[in-house]
């Protein structure tokens, strides 16, 4: 017995699971955005967070990480426990066709896995809290807090685990930085403009990296893993 599921918010970088493979790879015509409240972990129902949902744009490709779990029935139904728990302002299970980096992006690595997506309509789903523009995104992920922390942090810890695995979110990074600005923090993160001219050395992490011609001050650094 075997089951796949694919991540792309803080799966990536906390699974929190007992998993038995990862697969860094990607799905094709769905994109990351930030339409999907979340009140129990790093928001209230009076406050909610912002995190990642899928949203569905042909021609689209979302990079993350793929867990695989063996071992028979009670190992999986463990998992998908943990799971159903912790994904819960997620609707819908879809299976979708995964691809994995540096492999063929013509014929699927792996058919049928399973990603957690919310359906985006306010009517039927309490969770869906819609697009808004960038700067309003910017100003709710700042100020927004939970029990597991701050909804920037999601946020920043996101833009690093893109990083990590190679493959940046331009979406990610614009509002990472958009809230800095919020936050008063100017000059650290990545720069799209950067990334065009050259590759970041690796040995960096992403807030460490100089925006050209301004100051530089610290980024006040993550300090809890996210649950949801």
């Amino acid at each position: 017995m075997v089951f796949w599921v694919f991540g792309y918010g803080s799966l990536v970088w906390n699974p929190g699971f007992e998993y038995d493979e990862k697969v860094i790879g990607f799905i094709k015509d769905y994109r990351r955005v930030f339409d999907l409240a979340c009140i129990d972990h790093r928001g209230t129902p009076e406050h909610p967070a912002r995190t990642c949902a899928l949203e569905q744009k042909e021609g689209a490709i979302c990079w993350g990480a793929a867990y695989c779990v063996r071992g028979g029935p009670e190992k999986e139904k463990l998992a998908m426990q943990y799971l159903e728990r912790r994904e819960c302002e997620y609707d819908q299970k879809t299976l979708v066709n995964f691809y994995k980096e540096g492999g063929d992006s013509i014929h699927p690595a792996l058919t049928g896995i399973i990603v957690f997506t919310s359906t985006p309509d306010k009517e039927s789903n309490k969770y869906y809290l819609g697009p808004a523009p960038l700067e309003d995104m910017a100003s709710q992920i700042a100020t927004a807090h939970g029990p597991c922390g701050n909804n920037r942090d999601y946020l920043f810890l996101l833009e690093k685990a893109m990083y990590d695995i190679g493959h940046d979110d331009d979406m990610v990074i614009e509002l990472a930085n958009e809230v800095r600005k919020v936050l008063g923090i100017v000059g650290t993160g990545i720069s799209k403009e950067k990334k065009l001219v050259g590759p970041i050395p690796r040995h960096l992490h992403p807030t460490q990296v100089p925006i050209p011609a301004r100051p530089l001050h610290p980024m006040p650094e993550p300090i809890v893993m996210d649950s949801l």
